[in-house]
C-alpha cells in the first residue's frame, strides 16, 4: 500500500516534494519517505537503493553526495528510444493492460483500449513479437484488445494463448478451491459499500477503488480471512485491489520467461522489453533485470526493478510508435 519516495541517510533537515505535498524532517539516521492514502509518513528502513521518477523533486539540505548515494533517478524511456531500439537481438515487447495500455478507471469494465493504441499495437506486432500479460481474464483481455497474431496471458500469466496453437494453463486443479473462495469472499464483501468482487478463471479480485477509506481495512480483512481458510491460495496486492490466486511458483515473471523460451526456440536471440505499472509487474521486471529492459508506467514515486519509466498510457503509446518506426528502419 505504500509508495516509497526516497531512502536517505542524513543528519540535517530534509524535505521531499511531490504532487504539492511536503515532508520536512530533522533527525539523524536512515529513513524512508512514504505516502499512504494522501498522507506522508516516515519509517526506519534498512539500506536499499531505490528509484525516483524525475518529476518528483527531492530537496535535501546539507547532505553530501556520498549520503545521497541511496537515491537514483530513473530516466524516461522516451529520452533513450534510439538506444533501446538499437539493442542487439530481436526485440520482443511485453505489456500490461490496465494502467499501461489504458488509463486506470473507476470500474474495470470502463478500461477500453483506444483505437489509436490498437492501431499502434498492430503496427508493432508486424515488426516484433508482442505479448500482453494482464491480471484480467484471458477471454476478457482478448475481447478488449482485438489484435491478431499476438500472445495473450491472462490471470497474471496463469492462462496463456497465442498464434500457431500456443496454449498453456497453470493450476487447473485449483479451480474448485477458487470456486469455494469466491463464494465465501462474496458473502464477506456484501456489506461493504463500493467493494467489487471480480472472478477470473484463475484468480479472484476484490476491488476497493470505490470503497470509503475507513472501510478499506474491512476489505483486506475479508480477503485475509478467506485466504487463511484456503491454504492453497495466496493473497497478492495490486492498485486498489487484493487478489487470491493459486499458491504455486508462477507469476508474471515466470510466464514471461516461459514465453521467452518458446520465442527463442523459433528465432534468433530475443531481447525482451516489459512495460507495466502494477506491483505484480515487478515480478516481470526482476525476471529480465539482466537479460532485458523493464519500463515502469508511473505518475508518482515507487520502488521498482525497472530500468526506465513512462508517465502514463499516452507516453506508452508514443514510445511504441517511435519504437515501431525505428524497427522499420533497421
Amino acid at each position: 500500500p505504500y509508495s516509497v519516495v526516497a531512502i536517505v541517510r542524513f543528519e540535517a533537515t530534509g524535505s521531499a516534494k511531490g504532487g504539492g505535498d511536503d515532508l520536512v524532517m530533522k533527525s539523524q539516521g536512515q529513513f524512508v519517505f512514504q505516502k499512504l492514502d494522501g498522507d506522508w509518513t516516515k519509517d526506519r528502513f534498512h539500506c536499499k537503493t531505490i528509484t525516483v521518477p524525475p518529476h518528483i523533486e527531492l530537496v535535501l539540505n546539507g547532505i553530501s553526495g556520498e549520503e545521497m548515494s541511496g537515491i537514483e533517478m530513473i530516466p524516461s524511456a522516451l529520452e533513450h528510444i534510439q538506444a533501446i531500439a538499437g539493442r542487439s537481438g530481436r526485440l520482443a515487447v511485453f505489456l500490461d493492460y490496465d494502467g499501461t495500455l489504458t488509463p486506470i478507471v473507476s470500474h474495470p469494465e470502463k478500461a477500453l483500449l483506444s483505437d489509436s493504441m490498437r492501431t499502434t499495437l498492430r503496427a508493432l506486432a508486424a515488426r516484433a513479437p508482442v505479448a500482453i500479460l494482464s491480471g484480467r481474464d484471458l477471454y476478457d483481455m482478448r475481447q478488449r484488445v482485438r489484435v491478431e497474431g499476438i500472445v495473450y496471458a491472462g490471470s497474471h500469466g496463469f492462462d496463456i494463448a497465442g498464434p500457431h496453437g500456443l496454449r498453456k494453463q497453470m493450476a487447473s486443479e485449483f479451480l474448485p478451491v477458487l470456486d469455494a473462495a469466491e463464494k465465501e469472499l462474496g458473502e464477506r464483501l456484501a456489506g461493504i459499500s463500493g467493494a467489487l468482487l471480480e472472478r477470473k478463471r484463475f484468480s479472484i479480485a476484490a476491488h476497493y477503488r470505490q470503497v470509503a477509506d475507513e472501510s478499506v481495512p474491512q476489505v483486506e480483512q475479508a480477503v485475509h480471512e478467506v485466504a487463511a481458510r484456503h491454504s492453497e491460495l495466496r493473497k497478492i496486492t495490486g492498485k486498489k485491489v487484493y487478489e487470491l490466486q493459486p499458491d504455486i511458483d508462477w507469476d508474471k515473471g515466470k510466464a514471461l520467461l516461459w514465453l521467452l523460451e518458446v520465442m527463442d526456440s523459433k528465432s534468433r536471440e530475443i531481447f525482451p522489453i516489459y512495460i507495466g505499472d502494477d506491483l505484480t509487474d515487478e515480478d516481470a521486471f526482476h525476471a529480465i533485470e539482466r537479460c532485458g529492459l523493464g519500463i515502469i508506467v508511473i505518475e508518482g514515486p515507487r520502488t521498482t526493478a525497472a530500468h526506465f519509466m513512462l508517465k502514463n498510457p499516452g507516453e506508452v503509446e508514443r514510445f511504441l510508435r517511435e519504437l515501431t518506426a525505428r524497427l522499420r528502419l533497421s
